[in-house]
């Protein structure tokens, strides 16, 4: 028998790839023009794209909307590992 674990809702809404309104965000972890690194209640989330812009921030519900080009948005789900470089590593790129 499966055993199902509920950690929460969450609602990912995406308009013509141009926006991203996403719910049930504990944390951000990283963030730049070209990718958002998200800790959510359904796993982490890689989201990529082009111009990415952090819009709106709201802690207490614990929701995001995020504006440019999407490309694609990816839950982690363990086997990837979660990277996050130091500020020095991304200078160096």
């Amino acid at each position: 028998m499966e055993e199902k674990l509920n950690f929460g809702s969450q609602e990912f809404r995406m308009v013509d790839r141009a926006s991203v309104a996403i719910s049930g965000i504990n944390k951000i972890i990283s963030f730049d023009d070209e990718e958002f690194l998200l800790e959510s209640v359904m796993g982490n989330i890689h989201l990529k794209g082009q111009g990415l812009e952090l819009l709106r921030l709201d802690t207490n519900e614990g929701s995001v909307k995020i504006k440019g080009k999407i490309n694609s948005f990816t839950y982690l789900d363990g086997k990837e590992k979660l990277k996050e470089d130091s500020f020095i590593t991304k200078l160096f790129k």
